[in-house]
């Protein structure tokens, strides 16, 4: 049996929404963590249970709870938030299963260099006004033009995690 979702439009809910990184650091004897606060999407569900739609997040909004950590990832050896002030993802399809799996397929853009995206989020809530998926996904940041490692300390994939609420949009 699959999941019903209200067709409609739908939009993110940035207060209760949250999207983190954490990557090992230090030869991987460190994880780093940090969250974006900078949040914003909405999608539309068509007739068929289908979803589409985008979030994007404020490459500048990203807090590890390291002021100048921060300011690095800001800078062009990483996100380069300055020229690239956004980090987003459009979903190309979305459709939630009867076992609340939803397979997500999409473009994210990361510093202007775009590279196909498929992931599998988690239904944990739906009713007729809220929905809320989560998710955790790996991605390499060397394909998005982010290869600064001093000495070797970063290696690995960067983990994203997200819990994304989306509330049934008023006319």
């Amino acid at each position: 049996m699959t999941v019903a979702i209200e067709t409609g439009t739908w939009q993110l809910d940035p207060a209760r929404s949250t999207v983190g990184v954490r990557h090992k650091t230090m030869w991987g004897l460190v994880t780093v963590k940090g969250t974006f606060t900078g949040l914003s999407g909405g999608g539309e569900v068509g007739s068929d249970g289908s979803a589409s739609g985008s979030i994007t997040l404020a490459a500048a909004s990203l807090d590890t709870k390291n002021a100048k950590r921060d300011t690095h990832l800001r800078s062009a050896d990483f996100f380069d938030a300055d020229r690239h002030p956004e980090i987003t993802f459009v979903v190309r399809s979305a459709t939630a299963g009867g076992d609340k799996t939803v397979p997500v397929a999409g473009q994210v853009t990361v510093r202007g260099i775009s590279r196909p995206l498929s992931f599998t989020a988690q239904l944990t809530e739906a009713s007729a006004d809220a929905v809320t998926l989560t998710t955790e996904f790996t991605v390499e940041r060397e394909q998005f033009g982010m290869d600064w490692n001093q000495l070797g300390m970063m290696r690995g994939r960067t983990t994203v995690t997200a819990s994304l609420r989306f509330a049934r949009a008023t006319s």
